[in-house]
């Protein structure tokens, strides 16, 4: 692997912030995609592929040697929230209203832009690196639209192996943190809707007002939560919007609207979740004669990591004096990579990204530029362990 040059932190810090300025959220990346592609082209990739589950971006560096073939990937997307700083103190604040990059996907989309050029001047010894600039995470659309696009597993190869990272804020800057099994929670959003009928509200005996199953059902979901994180049947519900009738005071309400999500350690444990949760809103239904309907959104597969990919980032980590912690449990919440992780053999990994940074989708957060540098030297380390 060559030396990294201090021009080059220099011209990545200066990207990342420009994305960071105008972000775009989940399936709106154009711009942030064609910024990507633009920086890419100079690179000489030996394939490139655009518009990948929608406005994903796909490059391929082919080896000297035959090999397996490893995927990295990096986000895209920015979040529906107002970033808070002013420009006397970020000159790099977004310039979008209700937009921000407050999970630091620019920094990781330009980590990935660092390897590239790393790649472009070195390529690889054995089999194919294919990087990923991935759409829509933060709604759990992209990484399921990827693998549904035409091209992937038939133009593009499907990869044996799978990578990606995540900056930590909480966690001392530059520490990678790894964990076996899951890393990052099952996530599903669960919307429940009863419906009964509407009356006088002098006179809602004539009526079917589901107040009280919306009630009932809301305490039973809390009740069947088992939020400690040592438990292997951890689950956190969290009630997230409720509507009900009009505002109409002469009117008793026939209808009502609930949304949670649900979050597990692994998929057998959301999967008994959907089970129950529908089971449950019926049997409210039926003790109040109403009708019930219950859909799922926004869903989040755990990410599962593998042993030897682990092992991979580990002895990766170690080969640049950085010494691994693993983290005892899994983090909360919910990363769509795990479609990958769920598909190949792989892990994702955290990078800590200080103490004091604040917290991910903080309308005061800014992923810190010193991890760019180190994000690179990881996932370069990790394609020479590989073939080890």
């Amino acid at each position: 692997m060559k030396s990294l040059r201090p021009e080059q932190f220099a011209a990545w810090r200066d990207f990342r912030r420009e994305l960071h300025a105008v972000p775009e959220v989940s399936g709106e990346e154009h711009q942030t995609a064609e910024s990507v592609a633009d920086r890419l082209r100079p690179l000489n990739p030996d394939a490139m592929w655009l518009n990948v589950g929608g406005t994903g971006v796909v490059a391929l560096f082919d080896g000297a040697e035959a090999g397996e073939t490893t995927l990295l990937r990096a986000e895209l997307d920015g979040l529906p929230i107002e970033e808070w700083a002013e420009e006397a103190e970020r000159p790099h604040r977004s310039r979008v209203r209700g937009k921000s990059h407050t999970c630091g996907h620019d920094g990781h989309a330009t980590i990935l832009l660092g390897v590239a050029e790393s790649l472009s001047q070195e390529r690889p010894q054995f089999g194919r690196i294919l990087l990923l600039w991935q759409p829509a995470e933060e709604n759990g659309k992209g990484a399921p639209a990827v693998c549904a696009d035409s091209r992937w597993a038939s133009e593009i190869p499907p990869p044996d192996k799978v990578f990606a990272l995540h900056n930590l804020p909480g966690v001392p800057l530059g520490e990678i943190v790894t964990r076996l099994g899951s890393f990052t929670a099952a996530v599903r959003s669960l919307i429940v809707r009863f419906e009964g009928k509407t009356s006088h509200a002098a006179e809602p005996e004539h009526g079917l007002n589901p107040a009280a199953a919306m009630a009932e059902f809301t305490l039973g979901l809390l009740q069947r939560a088992v939020p400690e994180r040592n438990r292997p049947d951890f689950s956190v519900v969290t009630p997230i919007h409720s509507e009900m009738g009009e505002v109409a005071y002469g009117v008793s309400a026939g209808a009502g609207t609930m949304r949670f999500t649900i979050r597990t350690w692994d998929e057998e444990a959301m999967l008994q979740w959907v089970h129950r949760s529908e089971q449950w809103a019926q049997q409210c239904a039926d003790q109040h004669g109403l009708n019930v309907e219950c859909s799922w959104t926004e869903v989040f597969e755990a990410n599962e990591n593998a042993p030897a990919a682990v092992a991979c980032i580990e002895a990766a980590a170690r080969a640049n004096g950085w010494p691994p912690n693993r983290a005892r449990y899994p983090f909360k919440w919910g990363e769509d990579f795990g479609v990958f992780t769920q598909r190949y053999e792989g892990a994702m990994f955290g990078l800590g990204a200080g103490m004091e940074t604040p917290a991910l989708h903080n309308p005061d957060y800014d992923f810190p530029d010193d991890l760019i540098e180190r994000g690179v030297r990881i996932f370069l380390s990790i394609l020479q362990q590989r073939h080890v």
